[in-house]
């Protein structure tokens, strides 16, 4: 479909120039939520999983987990019946599980553009862009700190991006701006450059509420309350460590009915045992306290099943990125997810190389892969994600997401109808013929296979007279089209209007810091 605000092209006449026009228009594509056909791979056999729960509920009642500084969240845990020994809180057997059975099993994530809306959790697959860089790479700049401006380029890609369906958070973070002012500017990038979901602020309580509020200009104040505008990143200080920031933003999202990501920060041999099912079992027991402790703060506010998981390198202390152990425990997650009737959060595009090269496309293909299979619901970091998280590259931002189309049709599964089954197609051509004019092609020929709009088929002379260029070289030129193109979605005045003032007025009430 063509979105309202794309740029539309006079057609020339005779059906040959309309359809060449039709090929060269420039569109805002929506693609529908990738809704997975294709089995799952489960790992862990019913005594894996038997012995990972009762050694998960094993450390939430001997070993405990700590919520520091935040006295409010041991008395939420004292009156529903916990045994708080200090900062340290020992949940009995089975209450966390109880707890977290009023966290919905799915919620839908709206937009400003109902068309946008996502649904989060069954067998829907939600990609959202890369998290959290302080550095950012192109092909003419090099590697450099990220700027606003790099930061409005982030989101005005994705919102051209087909197959994203969110806009994201913190594409980059934004040195140029004072650090207690940046998620003004980058919420209000994300509200008027696209119209596409997003993520708010979580490195603050305020500034989780100003982004609350900043959602209210936006949607309304009744509609925020009951609906889920945003989903924001919450991450556990593994080991068994629930910080003040992260639990001040969490109380913040969860009392206003917002969706929150309950995700360990796993380092294999650093944040969890070096082994796969010790891993398993942290993660287990730790998502069962944040997400129990979502539901003190308010029944039934939406959370997911989050897990950031990477391995070591044992020589360097270098996270590393899509190894066998790494997806490993993506998919055996993605079974606790299930027994929970969680939403889940795995997997991304993810790398330790510090250029879009060989290593990056294997390392990412790895992990995209290991998301989809594992059945991963929501995926941050599927593209752009470059150096273990410090950069934000916008050459692989590109070619990640052209890839994406690549994990859509591999999630559709095997079409089994009359056309899948191409009967008419075998019997119409029949021995010794070819398929290129049957009808069954002529049908089918436009989105019978997919489509790169980054990679190079062509022959070699063409390749070759048309500049040699890689595929990092292609993908320099597609972001460069894509900005130049840019539209933005529409945006009623009034609400802008009122963001922009409610921006200026809290900007002007503190002063600007920049740690």
């Amino acid at each position: 479909m063509i979105e309202a605000g794309a740029r539309r092209r006079q057609r020339g006449t005779g059906g040959g120039a309309a359809r060449r026009a039709e090929r060269t228009a420039r569109r805002i594509e929506l693609v529908p939520v990738l809704e997975r056909m294709s089995p799952t791979i489960d790992i862990l056999n019913d005594e894996a999983i038997e012995i990972i729960e009762r050694n998960a509920e094993t450390i939430l009642d001997e070993i405990g987990v700590n919520f520091t500084e935040n006295p409010a969240a041991l008395q939420r845990w004292r009156d529903a019946g916990a045994d708080v020994r200090g900062e340290r809180v020992h949940i009995p057997r089975g209450l966390a599980r109880e707890l977290c059975k009023t966290a919905p099993s799915e919620y839908i994530h709206h937009a400003r553009n109902p068309e946008r809306s996502v649904k989060v959790g069954g067998n829907n697959l939600v990609l959202a862009p890369v998290y959290g860089p302080p550095f950012v790479r192109d092909l003419d700049g090099g590697r450099r700190y990220a700027t606003i401006e790099d930061f409005r380029k982030f989101v005005k890609l994705g919102y051209m991006s087909k197959w994203l369906h969110l806009s994201g958070g913190t594409v980059c973070e934004p040195t140029d701006v004072p650090v207690n002012k940046r998620h003004f500017d980058m919420l209000h990038a994300h509200i008027t450059l696209s119209d596409k979901p997003y993520m708010g602020a979580v490195t603050d309580r305020e500034w989780a509420r100003d982004c609350i509020n900043m959602s209210k200009i936006v949607f309304g104040d009744d509609f925020v309350d009951q609906n889920a505008v945003m989903t924001s990143l919450i991450n556990i200080n593994s080991p068994l460590s629930f910080d003040l920031t992260m639990m001040g933003a969490l109380e913040e999202y969860a009392a206003a009915g917002q969706a929150a990501i309950i995700s360990p920060f796993i380092v294999g041999g650093a944040m969890a045992p070096v082994s796969v099912v010790g891993t398993l079992t942290q993660v287990y027991a730790e998502v069962m306290a944040g997400v129990a402790y979502s539901q003190l703060v308010r029944k039934g506010a939406p959370v997911i099943f989050g897990a950031f998981v990477t391995s070591i390198d044992m020589n360097s202390g270098a996270p590393t990125f899509g190894t066998p152990e790494a997806a490993q425990i993506t998919y055996g997650v993605g079974q606790l997810a299930r027994r929970m009737n969680l939403p889940y959060r795995s997997a991304g595009g993810f790398t330790g190389s510090k250029i879009p090269d060989a290593q990056a496309g294997y390392e990412s293909a790895n992990s995209l892969n290991a998301g989809l299979n594992a059945g991963v619901n929501f995926m941050l970091h599927a593209c752009g994600w470059l150096e273990g998280g410090l950069v934000s590259s916008f050459e692989k931002f590109v070619m990640d997401a052209d890839q994406l189309g690549v994990i859509h049709r591999m999630a559709r599964g095997l079409s089994i109808d009359d056309e899948g089954q191409a009967m008419d197609a075998i019997r119409e051509v029949g021995p010794g013929g070819h398929y290129l004019g049957c009808a069954h092609t002529q049908r089918h020929f436009k989105d019978a296979f997919w489509r790169t709009e980054v990679l190079d088929y062509k022959p070699f002379e063409t390749w070759d007279e048309e500049g040699a260029r890689d595929t990092v070289t292609l993908a320099s030129a597609k972001v460069k089209s894509m900005l130049e193109g840019y539209e933005a979605p529409a945006l009623d005045p009034a609400v802008r209007e009122a963001l922009d003032a409610y921006i200026a007025d809290r900007k002007a009430s503190m002063p600007d810091a920049y740690t």
